[in-house]
């Protein structure tokens, strides 16, 4: 039983194959007769002739292609733009291109009416705004500003700078809205 362990084990007579195997290879690929040699270099010749011969065939068929479409008047720039036209419109027959229309359209319609929601809901608020007292007490100091303004300076002709009536239009203002202290102090009793 331990002779066929260590034969088993034993990694020589793989090695001993992998050399047959190596030195075949090499002995054929360089093992080749005059004669087969001579075969394959006339194969070879052959080869290349026709090579040649089908590249003088394609030149000559290119040029003749080339006159023919200088006599259809077709040159390069035209047919590019034939090239292009074709395939947008291959594009646009195609399922993938209608798809992704639809659905642009989908949320074009959609980013419409929810910028037209907002716009509406913005116009509401504005309006709520206006209407608050706040709003309602501002522009009532800035049209009480502007007639003050408007009185002098249309007024009884005093001589008086833009300046001048602008000074005085702020001071106006600031009287008209009196402060929480100055509420406090002449309303309370001392």
């Amino acid at each position: 039983m331990e002779t066929r362990q260590q034969g088993f084990m034993d990694s020589q007579p793989l090695r001993e194959a992998e050399e047959d195997l190596v030195s075949e290879v090499n002995l054929n690929s360089t093992n080749m007769t005059e004669e087969e040699r001579e075969e394959i270099h006339q194969e070879l010749a052959k080869l290349e002739e026709e090579i040649n011969t089908l590249r003088q065939v394609l030149s000559s068929k290119e040029k003749q292609q080339a006159e023919l479409r200088q006599k259809l008047g077709v040159n390069p720039l035209s047919e590019f733009k034939n090239n292009l036209s074709r395939g947008w419109q291959d594009m646009q027959t195609s399922t993938a291109y209608k798809k992704t229309s639809e659905t642009l359209s989908t949320a074009g319609q959609r980013t419409s009416t929810a910028f037209s929601n907002f716009g509406t809901a913005i116009s509401r608020k504005l309006g709520d705004l206006r209407n608050s007292s706040s709003f309602k007490s501002f522009e009532e100091k800035v049209e009480n500003t502007v007639s003050t303004i408007k009185t002098k300076v249309g007024g009884t002709g005093s001589g008086s700078s833009f300046e001048e009536v602008l000074s005085s239009a702020a001071n106006a203002s600031s009287q008209d809205t009196p402060t929480n202290n100055l509420t406090d102090v002449s309303e309370s009793p001392r």
